[in-house]
């Protein structure tokens, strides 16, 4: 193989690499995003339970209010009801009475409805806040774990950036330029292998007189359907 065939894919190799561990960085922001949500998910699942059950509470205590009221008029009425001397008065406060104690059986059982929602609304709110202690504790060793894989591949792509940089230093210019436009055009390979007289990076089959020439080994040939630099494999 032409020497400088082998420095190529050793320079090829680093920013390959360079490349993967950028793409992996790139996707850590999604995935703490991700953790983040999942949090806040789980936080305000408990919050809108609380509020469920708030709002249970001031409504069975505006029906016990509206009990309060009525057991008091009722008192009122009895009262007046004992003072009379009226029969039809006294019966018609008696049907005041009944109405009010119909409307307090109502009430009643209406708070007695709110209270067996409110327990059960009890029972998942200790169940979700649990499920959210647990989501909180995951979280936050997945954002540290996060930020390790994080730190250990930031200290990965400076090592290699630095061999990509002294490997690139003994490599001709013109060489170097001609592989840094196909590895960025060509976004995966730069430097392909031929195999069975088909070029690797396009899968297209080239000259014999180009096969030859990259067994040969004495210069550096490119496909002449892709422009890829090809060795033999």
């Amino acid at each position: 193989m032409h020497p400088e065939l082998e420095q190529l894919l050793v320079l090829q190799d680093r920013q390959q690499k360079i490349k993967q561990i950028q793409t992996e960085i790139q996707t850590l922001p999604l995935q703490r995003n991700h953790l983040e949500s999942q949090l806040a998910g789980s936080v305000a699942g408990v919050e809108a339970l609380k509020q469920k059950a708030r709002q249970l509470e001031v409504e069975r205590k505006k029906l016990e209010l509206d009990v309060g009221t009525r057991t008091e008029t009722i008192s009122r009425l009895k009262t007046q009801q004992y003072q009379t001397r009226k029969n039809d008065e006294f019966q018609a406060i008696g049907h005041e009475i009944d109405r009010y104690e119909n409307e307090i059986r109502k009430l009643e059982d209406q708070e007695l409805e709110l209270m067996i929602e409110a327990d059960k609304f009890k029972g998942e709110i200790g169940a979700a806040e649990e499920k959210a202690r647990a989501t909180k504790e995951s979280v936050s060793r997945q954002l540290n774990d996060l930020e390790a894989k994080s730190k250990a591949l930031e200290s990965q792509q400076q090592e290699l950036a630095k061999e990509r940089e002294a490997l690139a230093s003994q490599i001709d210019d013109d060489l170097l330029n001609r592989f840094e436009r196909l590895f960025n055009s060509k976004g995966d390979a730069a430097v392909v292998a031929i195999e069975h007289g088909v070029c690797t990076g396009c899968h297209m089959k080239v000259t014999t007189a180009t096969a030859s020439r990259v067994r040969a080994g004495k210069e550096i040939v490119s496909c002449e359907n892709c422009g890829r630099i090809l060795y033999e494999g």
